[in-house]
């Protein structure tokens, strides 16, 4: 697909069915890493480092169980995953633990505490926001999560896509169609 037929077809809707399903990876380790630190009382810089790693590793898993489940080896599954996420999911790090060390007592606060849980959901709303368009510009331009497409629709169809080309014209993002990597694009 070349990049005109990218950015025609591009919508808010998409960036924000891709963020979101990124999102899901990147919370599943942040909140795990927050409270493995934090219940620990380890050092927050321990913390976040703890949190960002296990973002990538729970943002990479899911976006390769569904590319995975549609018949691609693992070692071309893991470059799928590295190549549709590691912006998004850089960026959405940024963004909450920015968040979570800018919002005074929020790291210390303990698991019971409100300001706690409060902070963590507020930064991950605010990486969701602000990772959206992020998310758009990629997509729009046949990178980011339009890979795990091109990916999945080389492999259903039999032919060999190139990460980052759909080599199936209206196949494009958006259409509604389940593609079995987890989640759903188009309309709900």
């Amino acid at each position: 697909m070349d990049h005109a037929q990218h950015t025609g077809t591009t919508t808010w809707a998409m960036a924000a069915q891709a963020t979101l399903h990124c999102l899901t990876g990147c919370a599943i380790g942040e909140v795990a890493g927050m409270v493995i630190g934090t219940a620990a009382g380890l050092h927050n810089a321990t913390t976040v480092v703890i949190s960002v790693a296990l973002a990538f590793v729970f943002g990479y898993a899911l976006t390769m169980r569904g590319v995975l489940r549609a018949g691609v080896g693992f070692a071309a599954a893991l470059k799928v995953a590295l190549a549709a996420d590691t912006v998004s999911i850089a960026v959405m790090e940024v963004l909450d633990n920015l968040v979570m060390v800018g919002i005074p007592g929020a790291m210390d606060a303990g698991l019971t505490s409100g300001l706690f849980w409060g902070s963590l959901a507020g930064s991950l709303v605010i990486a969701f926001l602000l990772t959206t368009p992020v998310n758009r510009w990629m997509i729009s331009r046949g990178k980011g999560h339009a890979v795990v497409h091109a990916q999945h629709h080389g492999h259903q169809h039999g032919h060999d896509s190139q990460p980052g080309h759909d080599s199936q014209p209206g196949h494009e993002h958006g259409h509604g169609h389940q593609h079995d990597h987890g989640h759903e694009h188009g309309h709900h």
